[in-house]
């Protein structure tokens, strides 16, 4: 009698608990871009992390950038700033990419190229072209905005969030669609995969490895993947830090040419 008794609360206790995830999964497409556009793009007030990136070529030959991330935010899912720094190897030393990231309108992108001390303005056709000689694009770096597709919420696993995307304006970018696998836990988006104008994978974003820093969710190395080409891209991320307290002063064409050494510093 005791042993079905327990028998019963255990399955009872289970029926509980698998109703609790069932009912805590998101059904509405737009919060769970929203969460997954913060999650991926908005953690803290600000944050400070060192990129190591190795460049796969077709062939197999390797090249290598190192550099240092900057971003402050204005509001939540709203404006943000970025400025990266590079420093390795000696053909990039010094380079320098300013992003003003609108949530309305266009964002603002310049690069400064120290061989020819000129400052160069990216325009927003640019923004899905290769960064620095990689796989990741401009857009990468900074994140596209939401805004700029339309979301449907396709298949709910135990795990991820699948969404199929859209853009809304075809002819500003290289793609018809592109699916995303966001983690129902961290919001992360852990996979996203694109497809051409006839409908053939051609490109892949994943995240390879994840870390827990100042309580938040953290990427720690992601992989792009050219799928015709055969190229790939690999960054690493470390000395990460949020809520550093940067002031919208680091983030001016000014430090183009006189980047914020206060900051790039790597923290003790």
């Amino acid at each position: 009698m005791i042993k079905q008794l327990f028998t019963t609360f255990v399955a009872g206790l289970t029926l509980t608990v698998s109703a609790q995830l069932c009912a805590a999964d998101l059904t509405d497409v737009n919060e769970i871009v929203k969460q997954a556009n913060l999650a991926a793009y908005y953690q803290g007030a600000d944050g400070r992390s060192e990129a190591r990136m190795l460049i796969q070529d077709s062939q197999g030959r390797e090249q290598q950038r190192q550099f240092t991330i900057l971003r402050r935010d204005h509001e939540d899912g709203g404006d943000q700033q970025f400025l990266v720094a590079f420093s390795r190897p000696a053909d990039v030393r010094d380079t320098v990419f300013l992003v003003e990231k609108h949530a309305s309108t266009d964002d603002d992108r310049w690069l400064y190229l120290p061989g020819l001390d000129l400052v160069k303005r990216i325009s927003a056709g640019d923004k899905r072209t290769s960064f620095v000689g990689s796989n990741y694009f401009y857009e990468d770096v900074s994140g596209r905005n939401p805004e700029e597709d339309n979301h449907t919420l396709t298949d709910t696993t135990g795990e991820f969030y699948v969404l199929e995307n859209t853009p809304k304006d075809p002819d500003s970018v290289e793609f018809s669609r592109y699916q995303v696998w966001i983690d129902k836990v961290s919001m992360l988006p852990m996979k996203i995969e694109y497809y051409d104008v006839g409908d053939k994978l051609y490109r892949r974003v994943e995240v390879l490895e994840t870390e827990t820093v100042q309580d938040i969710t953290t990427v720690t190395k992601s992989r792009v993947s050219d799928l015709v080409s055969g190229a790939s891209t690999t960054m690493e991320f470390r000395f990460i830090r949020y809520d550093l307290g940067m002031d919208s002063a680091v983030f001016t064409e000014r430090s183009l040419r006189n980047p914020p050494r206060q900051w790039l510093k790597r923290p003790e």
